[in-house]
This record gives structure tokens, C-alpha cells and sequence, in this order.
């Protein structure tokens, strides 16, 4: 017992040293707030940093990531969804005592709810489909994420029995649901359009990470139809940098919220280290460049694995970029809404490309993106009709957020080299010579 004490307390030293430590500014930069993240190497701790802060809607307008030994230095420009700094005590205790407790790897517990993975091959009508099934099988839909990209669809859905409230614990119901979902999900014959239902009881990771997830392991980054085109504003280059033993990884798109999140988690998942990194946002657009080593230290070898990683970031920008129009429904939760409702786009020539669900205190707040049956906009007059038909009270078509840009480079480019002293480490200095930090403007 004494020796199990001992290696208690041994263990607290331990967390305690390697805690990362936080520091957030916001009187040094007239534009946005500064969190300075000064933590020790892991594999996964900058996906943790950069997940609280998206998590709560921030938009990350600059960061400068940094590596000096086992030490890694990140920088963040932040602001809330219209552009303004954190002024909100509560939110700024919120960040600063989250990444000062994060565990990489640690799972979400799903407390009384049963949590649903789907892939298959997406088509018109299906997310339809997949709620008439569950209401059929008496289940409620508590919460869920659904994304679809290049034909392909991931969607991970929260569940619990319509008549007890408690979660689906029996094996042969368990088995029921995900062989009715699967035949839903199967589009066709090709081989790599397997369709897969798994439930799970006890944990999963974060939802967005796995939505990313769960596309990789279906390959969607494989082009597989003319009707789904690469975006022309994505692109990827990556180059090797002999010289220093680095891969240098640059993606230049349209800014949007969780941008970062989104390559960061990739990166990460495909078992790569981030050492360096630059991101620069400027009116609608944003330029990310990453300096990345194997986990074992070694750079990308061949020109399979490059083409590989290029893919791979492109499906991980493209997979959240919103097509469509933005639809909300909130609305008394019932069972069967969400049929109904799908039903009734489904009925009018609407498809949905993304969708977040979620229930609180009875009522169902769901957002829905929409396009035509050929991918396009959908036309007013013919959402104005759904709309009536649904309820023009319950759902409505929301303007999704532009991302908000403010002026006063020159000022922020000054403040932001104040904040690279502050940090009193020769890393910058090296890095600033080496060229791998650019300036702020």
C-alpha cells in the first residue's frame, strides 16, 4: 500500500511537470486574443490545443507552432464568429484550465445513449431513409453529425429506446438495427461501396475527429465519380526539405471556421508530427504551412506517400466546406420528427449534404445544408415551399457566419513579434532566420 502511495505521488509530480502551461493575452494585439501554449512534445497535444478552442466556435486567424527539443511553443491569434476579441472571463478560465488538463487519447463517455457509426455510398433521399429506419425500430435520435463527400457518407448518431429513454443494450436489437441501416447504406455492387453499421456501447473519440476518421478508413479521398470534382480552391503541395530532415506541407484554400482542426487532425491521425508550423488568414483566405516528420523522425520517402498525404488534406478541407443552403429546424422533439422531416425534403427534390442534430430540454435543434437533386443551389421559391410545408415558424433559412477579417496588419505584426520575444526562446530566433515564421502582415 505504502509503495502504491509512493508511485501515486510520483505519478502527480510527473503530470505536473509535463502540465502545459497557458497564457492569454488580450492587450498585446488590437485585433484578436493571444493564447501562448507552452507544453511538452506528445504526439496529439497540438490536435488537443487547437480542438478546445474550436470546440467553442473560435476562429483561429494566426498561429505560429514551434518545436524547440522536447518542448513545443504555440502561438494563437483568436477571435469569437464575428470577429471580436475574448472578453468573456468565463470563456478565457475556460480555455486556460482545458489545455492545462489535457490527456491525449482520453475517449467521451456516452452516458445513457447509444452511439451509431455509419459509411456508405451516399445518394438522394438517404438520410431519409436511415431515419425511417430508426423510427421504425423505435429509436430516438438524441444527436448526430452527418457528412457526405466525393459519394461517400459518414455519420455518427446518439441513440436511446423511444418508450424506456434508456440506451440499446440488447445484442439481437443491436444486430437488427445495424443490418437494416447497412442495407440502406449499400448503393451498389462496387466492391469499395461496402456499407458499415457498427454500434458502440461504451466510449468514442471526439465526433468531428472521428467523422475524419471513419471517411479515411473509407478512402473517400479517392475520386471516384465525375459528378463529385476536386474544389479548384484547394490546394496542396508538398516538398521535402532535405537539408533539415523535414517534409514541408503547405495548403492554400477559402478561411473557414475549424480550417486548422481539420488539417491538424488529419496530419495527426496519419501518424505525423507537426514541428513547425505557420497559418496566415486575409479576407476569405487562408494559407497553412506545416514543417512534419514521421513519428520515428523521418520525412515523407517516397512519391506514392506524397501524392497519398495531398489527397488525404484535400478530402480533410473539403469534407467540412458547406454546400448548399443552411436550413434550421428547431422544433418540440417527437418521434419520428426527423423522418418526417428528411421525408419531406427528400419528396421535394432536396439532398442533404451535412447535418448537426442535437436535442435539449425537449426540443430538437437540427441544421440542415441543402442543395438539388444535381448538387447545385436550391432554388427560393422551392425552399420557400418546404418550408411552408414543415412549418415556416419551425424551419428556417439561416445565413451561415462569413469569416471576418479585420485591418491593421501593421500594427498586429509589431504586436505579434513583441509576444515571439516574450516567449525568450532562441527556437524563434533560429526559425526566424531559417525563414519558417513569416511575418504577420
Amino acid at each position: 500500500m505504502a509503495m502504491k502511495g509512493y508511485l501515486d505521488e510520483y505519478e502527480k509530480l510527473v503530470i505536473r511537470m509535463n502540465t502545459p502551461r497557458v497564457v492569454i493575452d488580450n492587450g498585446v494585439c488590437s485585433s484578436a486574443t493571444i493564447v501562448k501554449v507552452d507544453s511538452p512534445r506528445g504526439h496529439g497535444i497540438l490536435l488537443e490545443a487547437v480542438q478546445i478552442l474550436t470546440d467553442l466556435n473560435l476562429s483561429i486567424k494566426k498561429a505560429y507552432i514551434s518545436s524547440d527539443g522536447r518542448w513545443n511553443m504555440d502561438v494563437f491569434h483568436v477571435t469569437d464568429i464575428n470577429g471580436n476579441k475574448l472578453n468573456d472571463q468565463s470563456v478565457l478560465s475556460y480555455i486556460e484550465q482545458s489545455i492545462e488538463t489535457v490527456y491525449y487519447g482520453e475517449d467521451i463517455e456516452v452516458n445513457g445513449l447509444t452511439a451509431l457509426e455509419l459509411t456508405g455510398t451516399d445518394r438522394i433521399g438517404l438520410l431519409s431513409e436511415m431515419f425511417a429506419v430508426l423510427s421504425d425500430l423505435n429509436c430516438d435520435v438524441v444527436d448526430a453529425k452527418l457528412w457526405t463527400h466525393n459519394g461517400r457518407v459518414a455519420s455518427i448518431i446518439y441513440l436511446k429506446d423511444c418508450t424506456t429513454g434508456s440506451p440499446i443494450l440488447d445484442p439481437h436489437r443491436i444486430s437488427n438495427i445495424e443490418g437494416r441501416l447497412k442495407n440502406v447504406l449499400n448503393g451498389d455492387n462496387d466492391v469499395n461501396s461496402a456499407a458499415k453499421a457498427c454500434v458502440s456501447l461504451d466510449v468514442v473519440t471526439h465526433v468531428e475527429r472521428r467523422l475524419h476518421q471513419l471517411m479515411f478508413e473509407d478512402r473517400d479521398y479517392e475520386k471516384r465519380s465525375k459528378r463529385h470534382e476536386r474544389d479548384p480552391m484547394v490546394v496542396v503541395t508538398v516538398q521535402n526539405w532535405a537539408e533539415r530532415g523535414y517534409s514541408v506541407v503547405n495548403v492554400h484554400c477559402r478561411d473557414r471556421t475549424k480550417l486548422l482542426f481539420d488539417v491538424v487532425c488529419t496530419l495527426t491521425d496519419m501518424e505525423y508530427a507537426v514541428f513547425h508550423a505557420t497559418i496566415n488568414t486575409s479576407s476569405d483566405q487562408a494559407h497553412l504551412e506545416f514543417y512534419i516528420r514521421h513519428k520515428d523522425g523521418s520525412p515523407i520517402s517516397s512519391e506514392a506517400e506524397r501524392q497519398r498525404v495531398i489527397q488525404c488534406l484535400e478530402a480533410a478541407v473539403e469534407r467540412r466546406a458547406s454546400e448548399g443552403v443552411r436550413l434550421e429546424l428547431r422544433h418540440p422533439d417527437k418521434q419520428g420528427l426527423l423522418a418526417e422531416v428528411t421525408r419531406t425534403f427528400r419528396e421535394n427534390g432536396l439532398n442533404v449534404t451535412r447535418t448537426e442534430i442535437s436535442t435539449s430540454c425537449d426540443m430538437a435543434t437540427n441544421i440542415f445544408y441543402v442543395t438539388d437533386a444535381n448538387g447545385n443551389g436550391a432554388d427560393s421559391k422551392l425552399i420557400e415551399s418546404v418550408r411552408e410545408k414543415i412549418g415556416l415558424e419551425w424551419l428556417r433559412v439561416k445565413e451561415i457566419p462569413s469569416v471576418i477579417h479585420k485591418k491593421g496588419d501593421g500594427e498586429e505584426e509589431q504586436q505579434t513579434k513583441a509576444v515571439l520575444v516574450s516567449f525568450g526562446s532562441l527556437v524563434w530566433r533560429n526559425l526566424f532566420s531559417f525563414g519558417l515564421i513569416k511575418s504577420c502582415s
